[in-house]
């Protein structure tokens, strides 16, 4: 990154803060579009430029603007809620890139299995203020156990997208 950010512990503003989901269904026809309501997160920038976080999800927040698919989703058929409220990602390393952009790495937890989850973020804001991270990414659902696909309606990854807003946490 050509930007240099503030080393220290960062909040992530969960007012500010979006994570959402998208997946194509009805054999490609349709595309189901959710929000996740409730996320929290923090981070570190270390003395050594490098940096760690925890994203936190909660699964139940989902929201598709439809109650009852809504229900399947929380369901064990999907993200099984009652057992794995959360959804997780922790990031454990990054490389910063061309430009703005920085790849991480770390571990993505679903369903209460662990796989390693890499992506590109681009920092948009930095400033006084915090600082603004974009990402998209794609997801192999039936690697965390989500494998529900009545009569092979639901094909390939789903995508992630996150604008992830963090203000300093040891100002």
């Amino acid at each position: 990154m050509t930007v240099t950010v503030e080393t220290g512990l960062w909040q992530l503003d969960t007012t500010t803060s979006t994570v959402a989901i998208r997946h194509k269904t009805m054999w490609g026809l349709v595309t189901v579009k959710g929000t996740f309501g409730v996320v929290g997160g923090q981070g570190e920038v270390r003395p050594d430029g490098s940096v760690a976080g925890t994203l936190t999800l909660d699964a139940a927040s989902l929201d598709t603007a439809s109650a009852k698919r809504d229900e399947h989703l929380r369901s064990a058929d999907f993200f099984d809620v009652e057992h794995h409220p959360e959804i997780t990602i922790a990031v454990r390393s990054d490389e910063p890139r061309d430009g703005d952009t920085a790849q991480f790495e770390g571990e993505l937890t679903v369903r209460g299995i662990s796989r390693p989850q890499s992506f590109t973020a681009r920092l948009t804001e930095a400033n006084a203020a915090g600082l603004t991270l974009e990402s998209e990414f794609t997801v192999d659902r039936e690697s965390f156990g989500i494998t529900w696909n009545q009569l092979g309606m639901m094909r390939g990854p789903a995508t992630a997208t996150a604008t992830l807003r963090f203000v300093r946490a040891d100002a």
